[in-house]
């Protein structure tokens, strides 16, 4: 099966969070039809058929975004990881210039309670019963699918990279994950034409939750139904085009090297 049965304890719970973020990546890479068919494996979770990104040694960019999830996972698994953003833009020379932010924002609990590093946010509900959790990770992927459905096809030549944030306050200053070389917090994201927030889903575990949310140009997505996605505050792009708080905006960022 796709996901796990039963979520009792942190390590179940991880190897979820682990599986839907490799899910979600290999959604939106197939989707947005960025690899062959060769580098998909099929998957299937209720009447929905999945594409997972397999090592394809004849696209080294699959291999690339392989790298990337396990890097990924890396931090999860210490328990560093505060988000995952993945963005597409199609000149090499402009990347600020962008089309699609995909972000991934992660939390975790302690012994139960629910730890979050900044206060400034409200904590996630936690939820332990397995068939919620399977159920909103479910709603997560379909909402993915019908979002980049609704997107429209990309220009043939696109660079993805990806950039990690931390919790400052528990990950080691040296931290890179294998796949990663220290960022800079480079300029502001723009956006040919106003950008929107799409939330796509939050599925927490009790010991994890994983929020998920797309920003891109509003007229790419005016078709979509307005309350399946969007916040009541439409337009709120913060610091990098990402969704930091104030004390966030400290945070150490990586890209691929």
């Amino acid at each position: 099966t796709v996901f796990p049965s039963q979520i009792t304890n942190e390590h179940e719970s991880l190897i979820m969070v682990k599986k839907l973020f490799a899910t979600s990546i290999s959604c939106i890479t197939y989707l947005r039809g960025l690899f062959p068919e060769s580098s998909y494996g099929e998957r299937h979770l209720d009447d929905l058929s999945l594409k997972i990104l397999r090592e394809d040694k004849k696209c080294p960019g699959s291999l690339h975004i392989i790298k990337w999830i396990q890097g990924c996972f890396d931090a999860l698994e210490k328990r560093y990881l505060q988000m995952a953003v993945l963005t597409l833009y199609t000149n090499p020379k402009e990347p600020e210039k962008v089309t699609e932010i995909y972000q991934f924002k992660f939390k975790y609990t302690k012994e139960g309670a629910i730890m979050d590093f900044d206060s400034s946010t409200t904590s996630f509900e936690s939820g332990t019963n397995s068939e919620d959790v399977k159920k909103a990770s479910v709603l997560l992927i379909r909402k993915l699918y019908v979002l980049m459905q609704n997107l429209g096809p990309l220009p043939n030549d696109v660079v993805l990279t990806m950039k990690l944030h931390y919790y400052n306050a528990v990950t080691p200053n040296d931290y890179q994950p294998p796949g990663f070389k220290e960022g800079v917090n480079s300029h502001f994201l723009l956006f040919d034409g106003e950008p929107v927030n799409l939330q796509v889903g939050l599925v927490s575990t009790g010991f994890h939750s994983m929020k998920v949310k797309v920003t891109t140009e509003a007229a790419r997505v005016s078709d979509l139904e307005d309350n399946l996605f969007q916040e009541n505050s439409t337009t709120e792009i913060a610091h990098e085009g990402l969704d930091c708080d104030e004390e966030e905006e400290e945070c150490n960022s990586h890209v691929r090297q």
